[in-house]
């Protein structure tokens, strides 16, 4: 039975914990929540702290689990590691490139666990669109966004998550995810534009962006996010491979309501088009749901802790994404396009 520590009881923490709640080989022994409430029925019951740390030191986790703002990120997860537990913790995994690399360091030091919140990596509708792309093969064109049409409680949320996060950094790390498993090339350089489209948040973020960003087998990848009342639903969800022999496409996305959690995952249906032989469409009418796919995603890491999993791709993976995006809001922010190649 694996011991599990759960900090952050937000939207993604509640349904990590709910996971572990209801895996037979997994035991919540603490719920780590800033307020000290717990809103889920399920989890009443369970020991409640306001400190990660007093958590840490009180209950012993064999695995601990991170879904706080991305600010804590690194200090927890490296916290828990140094304590002897492996890691799951939400993306992005840090909050800097080099606070990434030392979380990664600290894992194949101390010999932990470390799995980062692709959640995109356990569905079976974007699985079957990577192999999909990659049987095409290279050179490929990725056109991916995430926009969302935000208001009331989802915009507060939103608003939270910007006071340390921008929307192409907390979003775009799934699909530069997906781009660098299709490509296998580095990513070479990026250029980011962004604006702020409200004044409710700080005069330093911006609510909109997007990037280009170029890898070393000439493949070119396109990303744009923004998050809002103000954002349209027209276009709220794009998502096309394209190569030489032809494309990959989701057809079903999030609308009506581009801020649902459910849509932000959601396949449908899958086009495979094949240049001069027409196209197929293959559908996913049972494809899991929000909390399936976290409970996935937890069955993962309890079956890399029991299995001793090689876990180096997915890290690298990870701090590979997250460098990608990075260096595409340093782009919004210093202006001009930011090379990957040169460190």
């Amino acid at each position: 039975m694996t011991r599990v520590l759960i900090a952050g009881l937000g939207n993604m923490g509640r349904s990590h914990a709910l996971a572990h709640h209801h895996h037979p080989g997994a035991e919540i022994v603490g719920l780590v929540n800033r307020s000290g409430a717990v809103e889920a029925p399920e989890l009443q019951g369970y020991p409640v702290f306001t400190d990660f740390h007093a958590a840490l030191a009180r209950t012993r986790p064999d695995l601990v689990v991170i879904a706080t703002y991305t600010d804590t990120h690194a200090a927890f997860a490296i916290a828990a590691m140094e304590a002897g537990a492996h890691v799951f913790v939400e993306k992005p995994l840090a909050e800097t490139v080099a606070e990434a690399r030392a979380v990664v360091d600290s894992a194949t030091r101390l010999g932990r666990k470390l799995v980062v919140g692709y959640i995109l990596r356990h569905h079976p509708g974007w699985i079957r669109l990577i192999a999909e792309a990659r049987a095409l093969g290279g050179p490929y064109v990725f056109r991916l966004n995430l926009n969302q049409q935000s208001d009331g409680p989802t915009w507060a949320v939103h608003k939270a998550l910007m006071r340390t996060t921008s929307p192409i950094v907390d979003c775009g790390v799934h699909y530069v995810d997906v781009m660098c498993q299709i490509t296998d090339a580095a990513p070479l350089r990026v250029h980011g534009m962004g604006l702020r489209l409200s004044d409710e948040i700080a005069p330093d973020m911006y609510n909109y962006g997007q990037f280009q960003v170029v890898f070393a087998d000439g493949s070119v990848g396109w990303y744009e996010a923004g998050w809002g009342p103000m954002m349209s639903e027209v276009a709220d969800f794009v998502k096309d491979v394209i190569s030489p022999a032809g494309a990959v496409s989701i057809l079903s996305g999030m609308q009506p309501d581009s801020d649902s959690v459910e849509g932000h995952t959601r396949v449908g249906t899958l086009r495979l088009h094949r240049a001069g032989q027409g196209d197929t469409d293959v559908e996913f009418p049972d494809e899991p749901d929000h909390d399936a796919l976290c409970a996935a995603e937890q069955a993962h890491v309890l079956r890399a802790i029991d299995q001793d999993l090689d876990l180096t791709r997915h890290m690298q993976d990870a701090l590979r994404s997250l460098a990608v995006c990075l260096a595409a809001d340093r782009s919004i922010r210093e202006g001009g396009v930011i090379r990957l190649d040169q460190g």
